[in-house]
């Protein structure tokens, strides 16, 4: 035994002492850091959670994601995001970190897969340079620590990567390494569909051109991965579509009760061009907000006061797309903070490391690297930059591991060629860039830490400075400027993940940095304005707006306040906490009588609940473990349950209660709501809960 703590410290024989430990480090380090301060996001997002907790509870919820242990409805995504968050809580109880737990070990297997990949060809320096940079990146901190699907997918897609690296190197026993890609990006797949398809054009293509052996071995070789992917990916997606529609969930995100069609509609093509059927208001067919289909009728257009937008939506809340489109997203105030500080030197150090690489043999190893890094880069950022459907800063996760690899690989070649005037000028210039996008984005919080914008400023150029003169002068001196130039690039980014982890986040739109950015669930927000409930509510439903400190609140009031009106004439409810607009932000907080009343005879009951949106039910189901359906999916647009079935239900007594919400953006629209909510507050006896309105669905009233 202590042989082999001896090995696992000393690594390598031909390492260096140091390697080893320093990398061991890092991935401590990265763990211990994530780990911080974790409980404080509670649930994170309660949608995914509510699918967890579900999952947990019933191995038919397990396989297809479904929002409730009843299986009512899934997700509106595949579910392997969920399975190891589900048998964690399956294992150890319901709990913020057996839930979050699972993705701070992904963020930390993600560092090290990162760090294998890299120091294969480029050395241990490199590798950890490019896993710091990964660690530390502020969009990283904040979803290697949320349960959204990214984290498993940047994982899944970092290990893709490293498996083309890998047949890349090989001409014998390349196949099985690309059969290992394939499955890779098989299950990122499901874990976020086709965005895992992303960088399989760049992957292929480097393969094709640069690896070793004949044009008709490479082919047959990339048939094998792809025939593992269509296998990884497939199988899933066949059972549910074999599956007799009666006996499983309804698809939650389409519209005709299909994966196939969420996968190439709302999930697929539709975050391109718009036409998003069921959304939140991306453009052409999409939902509008309050459930009208593209902010057509039913939907809500409301115009925001100046300074506030919705996250990714500027000016305007519904039906105008996801923020302005074009090269400059990646850069701008949304989100520019969350991944772009180190961006400008990454693709300056890709030119130079192609440049260095270029006159290199076919199968040369570097030069497929930055390939196929960069070329991951450059596609997932551009696809990103100029998409019309919904797009959250929190995307931006995947462009991570690819921006920290290039990073890593450039620094290192050009350190290397540091003796040449050509490098070191390249090297100083990364550095200057970086301290001066540092400045700029820290600029934009200028009364948050505002001396740190100069010292990155000054330490930049100083380091940028000794950079110029690192292959002349004395290598000390060199190191040291290099140090110097690599703490100015890292401070921004560093205190940015550090306030992200000082603060817990939850909702369905959460952002990294300064908690002064944002609002309530991840919303911007001026400095003194107010939040609007921004969606109006189901007919007799509730606003669900709650105001920051000192402002006009529009819909659900704090703890024991009275909400006030939502648009539309909505009575808020007057809840412990607001669910955000339409609940999409997140769910409201559950008292304990509320609790207590939905527990009472719940065993008698397939649902103890159901509410319109997936954000407020997952709240009481949260609160409760108990099935509570989630009327029209995510955004309450889904057609399920149609009213007639949701009165079979009513009828056959398996639902308890309906809790009036917000209704989700889908309340008017297509899914349904307004017809079930209207029809309930007609029929059925209401009674008031911890400031919530309960519809006892075994009690009619007297008219009736």
């Amino acid at each position: 035994m202590n042989s082999y703590f001896r090995r696992l410290w000393r690594g390598r024989a031909d390492d260096a002492p140091w390697v080893r430990p320093a990398f061991l480090g890092l991935l401590l380090a990265t763990a211990a850091l994530y780990l911080w301060n974790l409980s404080a996001s509670g649930y994170a997002n309660s949608f995914y959670s509510a699918a967890v907790q579900a999952g947990s509870q019933s191995w038919k919820a397990f396989f297809f994601g479904s929002l409730d242990a009843a299986n009512a409805i899934t997700v509106d995504k595949p579910p392997a995001a969920l399975w190891p968050m589900a048998l964690s809580v399956r294992l150890f109880g319901l709990g913020s970190w057996q839930i979050l737990v699972p993705e701070v070990l992904m963020g930390a297997a993600t560092v090290g897969v990162l760090y294998a990949a890299v120091r294969r060809r480029f050395g241990a320096g490199a590798g950890l340079l490019a896993g710091a940079v990964l660690a530390l990146t502020p969009v990283a901190a904040l979803m290697f620590r949320f349960n959204n699907p990214d984290a498993l997918l940047a994982l899944l897609m970092t290990v893709a990567v490293y498996c083309v690296l890998r047949a890349l190197e090989l001409d014998r026993g390349a196949g099985r390494w690309l059969v290992w890609a394939g499955t890779a990006l098989g299950f990122a797949f499901l874990a976020k569909t086709l965005q895992a398809f992303l960088i399989l054009p760049v992957l292929a293509l480097v393969y094709v051109v640069c690896a070793p052996g004949g044009v008709a071995r490479r082919l047959g070789r990339l048939g094998l991965g792809g025939l593992a992917l269509l296998v990884s990916a497939g199988w899933w997606v066949a059972l549910v579509e074999l599956w007799p529609a009666s006996s499983r969930p309804y698809v939650g995100g389409s519209q005709k009760n299909s994966f196939l069609e969420l996968t190439f509609g709302y999930n697929g093509l539709g975050r391109l061009n718009g036409n998003e059927t069921g959304s939140v208001g991306g453009g052409g067919r999409g939902g509008g907000p309050g459930g009208g289909p593209g902010g057509g009728p039913g939907g809500t257009v409301l115009d925001l006061p100046a300074g506030m937008e919705l996250p990714g939506r500027p000016g305007r809340a519904g039906g105008g797309g996801w923020g302005e489109a074009g090269l400059g997203r990646m850069f701008n105030e949304q989100v520019g903070g969350q991944i772009s500080w180190l961006l400008p030197a990454a693709l300056i150090l890709l030119v130079a490391g192609l440049v260095v690489t270029w006159r290199a043999a076919r199968t040369d190893t570097a030069r497929s690297a930055f390939l196929v890094w960069g070329g991951s880069l450059l596609l997932t950022a551009g696809v990103f930059s100029f998409m019309a459907g919904i797009f959250h800063e929190y995307y931006t996760v995947a462009m991570a591991p690819y921006l920290a690899a290039v990073v890593g690989m450039g620094a290192a070649v050009l350190w290397e060629e540091r003796t040449r005037w050509s490098a070191s000028a390249t090297l100083a210039a990364a550095v200057a860039v970086t301290a001066g996008w540092g400045f700029v984005l820290l600029g934009r919080t200028s009364d948050w830490l505002p001396w740190l914008r100069w010292t990155v400023l000054v330490a930049g150029a100083l380091g940028a400075l000794g950079l110029l003169f690192a292959g002349r002068a004395d290598r000390r001196l060199g190191l040291a400027a290099a140090g110097l130039g690599l703490a100015a690039g890292l401070a921004g980014p560093f205190a940015y993940t550090l306030t992200t982890l000082a603060e817990g986040h939850r909702g369905s739109i959460v952002t990294a940095g300064p908690a002064g950015m944002r609002g309530p669930g991840g919303m911007r927000m001026p400095g003194n304005g107010r939040m609007l409930a921004l969606y109006g509510p189901w007919p007799g439903g509730q606003g669900t707006g709650q105001a920051p400190a000192g402002g006009q609140g529009t819909g659900q009031a704090p703890a024991g306040g009275q909400g006030g009106r939502g648009p539309g004439g909505g009575q808020g409810a007057g809840g412990s906490r607001g669910g955000g607009p339409g609940g999409l932000l997140d769910g409201a907080t559950v008292g304990s009588a509320a609790r207590q009343k939905l527990l009472a005879d719940a065993d008698s009951y397939t649902w103890v609940a159901a509410s319109v949106g997936s954000q407020n039910a997952a709240s009481y189901q949260l609160a409760t473990e108990k099935p509570v359906m989630a009327i029209g999916g995510f955004n309450g647009s889904d057609p399920s349950p149609t009213l007639a079935r949701f009165k079979q239900y009513v009828a056959e007594g398996r639902i308890h209660y309906f809790i009036a919400s917000g209704g989700g953006f889908g309340g008017g629209g297509a899914g349904g709501g307004s017809a079930i909510g209207s029809w309930v507050e007609s029929t059925f006896e209401k009674v008031t809960v911890d400031g919530a309105t309960f519809f006892d669905l075994t009690r009619k009233t007297r008219k009736t």
